[in-house]
């Protein structure tokens, strides 16, 4: 294959999967009465769980099927009470996946292959409808094909499925497909297409401006088995979208024809019933423009027959409530018979995808753009005097003449939004860099369209809830918890260490402190244990202090020696002695603490001890963990028959600081006994312990920070983590969804010492100590490891630049066919001269009044890290439309290197086809250190400057095919040196010392030399394929990493040749007088990896994302992912990952049958790149399976799982 002849190898992460959600479907995938919410992003399935009670929506299994979602509906069999899922992908086949609650996983059922793979004209898997009552489903391509299959159980009772049955038409464009609901008389689909064949033949173009749209029905003859053209009719041209209209008991059947301005009830024993869309009215509005309707939903009301509505959303997001009135007979009920169709004003929310009712009262919208919403109908929109618009005011024939209607838009009434979920689509452009002085950078991004752009921080962490903060009356060094008894539930003692002294709270409504405890509290305090039924232990320096109801037996330690470490548990305690010596107690019958005989000498000073929980069942731990400063850990037996044995020994690189045996939850869903060692090196170690002979195998580490580590054990969502406190907190758990060991930071401030807290107000909290401050907090959500902050923009950002010192970004924005805000203001002055009405509606719901041809640009400060939240300083509008379209700041070595932000910006543009009157280069200078901009001077080009980079004292910009040097003058700037280097538009720009290299829109990389002896550009090198590039940066002096226009990431390098003798002195003329190879530079650049990660990277940079980790490409997609490219180091992991990805293409094959070498060669094969995605899916194979490939591979399961955990924790999140 071409990935093994690769000399570089990269592995590929998912760091931030996809967030767009392209589809959404509503259904009881579980079996249960629960509603819930499968959406496609990108190529990942994720099922949602809405929670009514909490007003949240969870998320319960994210699937990638890799391979292109392209449509997917729900149906569920006649009786049954689950729904399954059909998928039409990518693949050329459909494929049937049921959700399986138990094992929280999808499963497929039926894969049916029906034609070539790849998103193509004529293949099937464009549209996708099926029958409501789950009888069929017909899959259709854009043009020509349709395939109808028939759903049925066989005697098992197991869903089958038959071989399909075609319905094909050449020469015919389908833009819309649903199923009527019949009840149960023969399946039929409608369809909305337009036969082309006609138009194809003529030249003159006269047929195609007579194009007929066609609404027709295809019926499923159950008993004879074959498809019918049943009935069509013409309809409006501009309709582009059909809904279904409950038919059976529950309605009139049928469907409603949405085209420009215009919403039509159709069926075939039906008259047509058709009203307008209400335009907006507002003194900013264009009273002329039509509105489209681009998303909708139906629900059907419980109780009543015929009691349905729909919820149909226009391009500006307004939602109208459309309903029909039926016939009705004597008895008062409806007929089936339509009488009229009306509409009004709902609300407005974010334009959506899809929109999904539930039955508990919500609605689900999974926005085209930013953050998706869940709001909670307040009303249904039936006793506003909002005005009602009926069909029986206007003609059903679309060429007929009306007057049209128009509302006013008004902040939500019937809905209230409950919940926003993060979304970063589309993401224009990240940075990353650490500003707010922590272990590990952040990532900086700009999303979103218009006035729902966002400017976000992404940090990954645990979002952590405090409670209470209190200060205390000194430092303490150590705080527990504990009950009184055996049998509380709740925490009733906080007991603080201080360095001479103990202090004991008691929880309650308010935090007091107990004088009767009978706690010593004139010593500090070690350790704190409830034992027996209702004793309690306390350890100090000076000995042990058991006290049971009010009685108090002390233990003394031994002359000249004082206690160093303790551990306890329930029923067993040991201590340390300054000696050297540990000494074993263990809880008699009676409940008095009897000490083991023998003392035990370490080697060394003990410097931490752990026993571990007693397990159920059972009378003691078996096990006692030693750590002493000779950078040892010894484990030692506590069984009767061997008390005090050392079982097993390991060497560390450290002294060990704390030591913590747990049982945790392993990815086969069984719990496994583990050692958590923290080293004072800030290092944490995960080791497997032998439950039966003590060996410790299976190490993982991963460094904290450079504070000596503490563990504590605690509870998140009834799950046992590990608590490691370092120079910040972090929390160890298995990820809900993977299934694998994580270890990540909490989003909160250092802590000194922490204990698990439960009470009455704050169950599964945890309570911790950081100089004299008490805190209480709990931690909520572990599924989520990226916290988002964000502040809203004014604008589409367009480009994200840093101040070359300060941590403040400058985002330059521009929204095409908006009005600027001068025209708002003019118009809005006028109309309240007019007729008062100048209410100014807030854009990031209602958007921006359009206007043909113009654009709103401006450029914003934004300050990320002052405040909780980032805030925007200053907002600097551009006038005279003018739109910015890039940025960059330079420093000027004429003006003694002093950085100035340059934006670069184009007049009057048009987008397609590229045109405008003219460009500009404004040069603004920082002020206030970078809080405020000064314009200098703005220097008039011939077209928009598409890329900017520094270059060795001056500016380097592209300008459609130029590039230009140019230098800052007093009242504009100077051109230095040009050439044409470039085939169609320059749109991205990279230097290093006197090498340049330039991304074309169209023609991907060039690389060109600078000559400053003879202030030459010469171009030297260029690629093999035309890419259509949108980001690029240089990975080393040779090399450039970029991304294309159809979702492909690439490296490509300078031959080395060529590289060199372009860096010779003097050779430009030997450069000049080079013979151009087939039209293009003379040398051509080779392609070292490629890889399709199914995204359109929109920036791509070359950094370290952990602490002490390695350089990596951190890339972000326009889909909201953000992924990283891994080097290899050795070749030995390369090979170990390339043989484990191809044993996971065999044993666990995509769910939808794309295949996956395919997929990730989409344009071009994969070289040099191993699918990290795929690799992680090993953790949640079948266990018989990991057996297999680790027997295969030569190793065991967890080394292969040590492995993959590593290669993502030392370089990633």
């Amino acid at each position: 294959m071409a990935t093994t002849t690769s000399n570089m190898f990269l592995y590929s992460l998912t760091i931030q999967p996809p967030t767009t959600i392209t589809q959404a479907l509503l259904g009881q995938f579980s079996g249960t009465k629960e509603q819930q919410i499968i959406t496609a992003s990108g190529s990942r399935l994720t099922l949602l769980q809405p929670d009514p009670r909490q007003g949240k929506v969870n998320t319960i299994v994210s699937h990638d099927i890799f391979g292109i979602i392209r449509a997917m509906a729900a149906f569920r069999l006649a009786g049954s009470h689950k729904d399954y899922i059909i998928l039409a992908t990518d693949s050329g086949r459909i494929a049937i996946i049921e959700y399986l609650p138990k094992e929280n996983r999808f499963q497929r059922i039926h894969l049916e292959t029906f034609g070539k793979s790849g998103v193509r004209r004529v293949i099937p898997g464009q549209y996708l409808a099926a029958d409501p009552k789950g009888r069929a489903c017909l899959i259709a391509s854009v043009e020509k094909n349709k395939l109808v299959y028939v759903l049925n159980r066989n005697a098992q009772a197991e869903l089958t499925i038959s071989s399909p049955l075609e319905a094909h038409k050449p020469g015919v464009i389908v833009l819309s497909l649903v199923a009527l609901d019949v009840g149960y008389s023969n399946p039929v689909f409608a369809a909305l297409e337009y036969e082309y064949s006609e138009a194809d033949q003529d030249p003159t173009g006269q047929a195609a401006k007579q194009l007929e749209m066609q609404l027709v029905y295809y019926e499923l003859d159950l008993g004879l088995n074959h498809v019918v053209r049943k009935w069509s009719d013409t309809v409006d041209p501009t309709s582009s979208l059909l809904f279904q209209v409950p038919g059976g008991n529950d309605g009139p059947s049928g469907v409603l024809v949405c085209g420009e301005e215009n919403i039509t009830y159709r069926h075939s024993n039906q008259e047509a019933f058709r009203v307008p869309i209400p335009r907006r009215r507002g003194a900013t509005e264009d009273p002329n423009r039509k509105r489209t309707i681009v998303a909708g939903v139906m629900h059907k009301l419980k109780g009543s027959a015929g009691a349905f509505f729909f919820l149909l959303q226009t391009e500006d997001g307004d939602l109208f409530k459309v309903t029909i009135d039926m016939v009705e007979d004597e008895k008062g009920n409806p007929t089936g018979e339509v009488k009229r169709v009306k509409i009004k004003y709902f609300d407005t929310v974010p334009i959506a995808h899809s929109l999904c009712i539930l039955k508990s009262g919500f609605l689900f919208v999974a926005s085209e753009f930013g953050n998706h919403h869940f709001y909670q109908f307040e009303k249904l929109g039936d006793d506003d005097d909002e005005p009602e618009f009926t069909s029986d005011d206007f003609p059903a024939d679309w060429n007929a003449p009306y007057n049209p209607v128009y509302f006013k838009p008004r902040p939500l009434e019937n809905l209230v939004l409950v919940e926003s979920i993060d979304s970063m689509n589309p993401l224009v452009g990240c940075k990353v860099a650490n500003l707010t002085g922590e272990d590990a950078p952040q990532i900086y991004a700009i999303c979103g369209n218009g006035a729902r752009s966002s400017f976000r921080m992404l940090k990954h962490g645990l979002e952590v809830s405090e409670i209470v903060a209190s200060e205390l009356p000194g430092t303490p060094s150590a705080v527990w918890t504990t009950k009184l008894t055996k049998y509380d539930e709740y925490d009733a003692y906080i007991v603080l260490s201080f360095t001479n002294a103990t202090l004991v709270l008691s929880i309650g409504e308010t935090v007091e402190e107990v004088s009767d405890s009978g706690f010593l509290t004139t010593v500090p305090t070690l350790a704190v244990q409830q034992m027996g039924e209702e004793g309690l232990i306390q350890i100090h320096p000076k000995g042990i202090r058991h006290i049971v109801q009010g009685r108090v037996n002390e233990w003394p330690a031994p002359q000249h020696r004082s206690i160093v470490a303790a551990t306890t548990n329930e029923n067993q305690v040991v201590i340390a002695l300054s000696s050297g010596e540990i000494v074993y107690f263990e809880m008699d019958a009676d409940g008095s603490l009897a000490e083991y005989d023998e003392k035990k000498q370490m080697s060394g000073t003990v410097t931490s001890l752990s026993l571990g929980k007693v397990p159920e069942g059972l009378r003691r731990s078996s096990f006692l963990a030693v750590g002493c400063d000779d950078c040892t850990v010894r484990i030692l037996s506590l069984d009767p028959e061997s008390t005090l044995e050392m079982k097993s020994i390991q060497a560390l690189t450290a002294a060990p600081s704390s030591l913590l045996i747990m049982s945790m939850e392993d990815s086969t869903g069984g719990t496994t006994l583990y050692l958590h060692i923290g080293l004072h090196s800030g290092v944490y170690l995960r080791t497997v312990l032998d439950e039966i002979t003590g060996e410790l195998t299976d190490t993982r580490q991963k460094f904290l920070g450079p504070k000596p580590t503490k563990l504590f054990q605690v509870t998140v969502q009834n799950q046992t983590c590990v608590l490691a406190l370092s120079s910040r907190p972090w929390l160890g758990y298995t990820a809900p969804i993977t299934r694998n060991f994580v270890m990540t930071p909490l989003s909160y401030t250092e802590l000194g010492y922490t204990w698990s807290f439960n009470s009455e107000q704050c169950q599964e909290g945890m309570v911790g100590i950081h100089a004299n401050y008490l805190r209480i907090f709990t931690i909520e959500k572990l599924g989520q490891t990226m916290i988002q902050k964000s502040c809203p923009l004014t604008y589409t950002p367009k480009r994200l630049v840093k101040h070359p010192e300060q941590p403040y970004f400058y985002v330059i924005e521009a929204d095409n066919n908006t009005l600027p805000p001068e025209l708002r203001a003019q118009l809005l002055e006028q109309s309240g001269a007019v007729n008062g009405d100048a209410t100014v509606l807030p854009p990031e719901d209602f958007g921006y009044p359009k206007a043909r041809g113009r654009w709103a640009s401006c450029i914003e400060i934004v300050d990320p890290v002052s405040e909780e939240q980032p805030r925007v300083l200053k907002r600097i509008e551009l006038e005279g439309n003018e739109a910015a379209v890039s940025a960059a700041v330079v420093p000027f070595a004429s003006q003694d290197g002093e950085s100035f932000l340059i934006v670069g910006t184009g007049k009057d543009m048009v987008l397609n086809p590229r045109a405008s009157t003219e460009g500009a280069i404004h040069v603004y200078r920082f002020i206030d250190d970078g809080r405020d901009l000064e314009f200098i001077h703005k220097t008039i080009i011939e077209e928009p400057p598409l890329a900017f980079c520094p270059f060795q004292g001056r500016l380097l910009a592209g300008i459609g095919k130029m590039l230009r040097i140019y230098d800052l003058g007093l009242k504009q700037l100077l051109r230095k040196a040009q050439a044409e280097v470039s085939p169609q538009l320059i749109v991205s720009l990279d230097t290093r010392h006197n090498r340049i290299v330039v991304g074309d829109v169209q023609h991907g990389m060039t690389y060109v030399v600078y000559k400053p002896d003879s202030n030459k550009l010469i171009p030297f090198a260029d690629d093999t394929i035309a890419r259509w590039t949108t980001c690029t940066t240089m990975v080393d002096y040779e090399s450039v990493a970029g991304g294309d226009k159809f979702g492909n990431l690439w490296i490509v390098r300078c031959p080395e040749r060529a590289s060199l003798e372009s860096d010779e002195p003097g050779s430009e003329v030997q450069l000049l007088h080079a013979r151009p190879y087939l039209h293009g530079a003379p040398n051509r650049l080779d392609l070292m990896a490629h890889f399709y990660p199914q995204d359109l990277p929109t920036s791509i940079c070359k950094t370290n994302l952990v602490v002490g980790g390695q350089d990596v490409l951190v890339w972000s997609g326009i889909q909201g992912t953000v992924g990283v490219l891994i080097p290899f180091v050795t070749r030995e992991d390369a090979d170990f990952f390339q043989n484990l990805e191809s044993h996971m293409r065999a044993e666990d094959p995509p769910l939808a049958g794309r295949d996956h070498l395919i997929y990730r060669g989409y344009y071009v094969p994969v070289k040099g790149v191993i699918d990290g995605d795929l690799c992680e899916r090993f953790t949640l194979l079948p266990n018989d399976k990991k057996q297999m490939i680790a027997g295969e591979l030569d190793r065991s399961v967890r080394e292969i799982e040590r492995k993959i955990s590593d290669i993502r924790t030392r370089s990633a999140f």
